[in-house]
């Protein structure tokens, strides 16, 4: 990852957990401090944090309700709900949830937002979703990917629909684009720790908990886990433009705006999509 060292040691899904939830408690203080990445004061003067591949992947969400898993400080959780969907997010990190619900308060945006681990939703959550969505800097931070699929599918009502995105597993291996540097697996092997100094939201804010471990997922242990769930693949899309820079170092942007990763003159994926149906 880019601006991280890493080393391979085995450690406790526990503890790996409550590694990663401290240094995201200090980043959900940090991120959307200015405008680089979260930009919160546009959010509150009415924008949204959406990009155009959001909106499609997930489809009509007015009158629906819809779960973020993963939501860190609401941004994108409360946009679903300016789309006029009813909102739950969840976030395993009490300190991002505090900012989200400060956030709902002076935006006055309804959503409920609940503190917990996504591999173990609160039992009130089951079956009460037509939307799960979930998007990008997901699955990195997931060591059982079939136990968040199920977690994901248990959250569904019948006909309900779970819609992803996220880094490419091939965009995740490189740190760097010119000259080519790779130095993170393609597929799962399992745990990798890693040291950062800062965080890609506030680079100019030095870390206390730089310690993580995050996990690598190829696209077809994705698949295979949400089809294991019990959920009806309906689409997998691997995009070749981000609508922004996903990977600072490591995408272009072109004239046309968009960040693409190039190998030589060959575009690779930047993103992919999953879009999924329990029956």
């Amino acid at each position: 990852m880019s601006g991280a060292t890493e080393h391979r040691d085995v450690i406790p899904e526990d503890e790996a957990r409550d590694l990663n939830r401290r240094s995201w408690d200090e980043r959900a203080l940090a991120h959307g401090q200015d405008p680089s990445y979260y930009d919160t004061e546009s959010f509150l003067a009415g924008g949204s944090t959406l990009r155009d591949l959001d909106v499609e992947l997930a489809g009509d969400v007015d009158g629906r309700d819809l779960l973020h898993l993963q939501c860190h400080f609401g941004l994108d959780s409360l946009s679903w709900s300016r789309q006029g969907a009813r909102v739950t997010g969840v976030d395993f990190s009490p300190v991002a949830i505090g900012r989200a619900r400060e956030l709902a308060r002076r935006t006055g945006l309804a959503a409920d937002f609940v503190t917990a681990d996504v591999l173990d939703l609160p039992a009130d959550l089951t079956g009460s979703f037509d939307v799960v969505w979930a998007s990008y800097g997901v699955f990195a931070w997931i060591g059982d990917l079939r136990a968040w699929a199920r977690s994901a599918a248990r959250a569904l009502r019948p006909g309900g629909r779970l819609a992803v995105v996220d880094l490419h597993p091939l965009a995740r291996m490189i740190e760097q684009g010119d000259p080519l540097v790779v130095d993170s697996p393609y597929a799962d092997d399992g745990p990798h720790h890693y040291s950062s100094a800062t965080s890609y939201a506030a680079p100019d804010r030095p870390l206390e908990n730089r310690e993580t471990v995050q996990w690598s997922h190829s696209l077809g242990e994705l698949v295979s886990a949400f089809a294991a769930a019990g959920l009806r693949i309906d689409t997998v899309e691997e995009h070749l433009t981000s609508e922004r820079n996903d990977r600072d170092g490591v995408l272009t942007q072109g004239a046309d705006g968009l960040w693409r990763l190039q190998l030589w003159e060959y575009p690779l994926p930047v993103l992919f999509s999953i879009r999924a149906t329990k029956p």
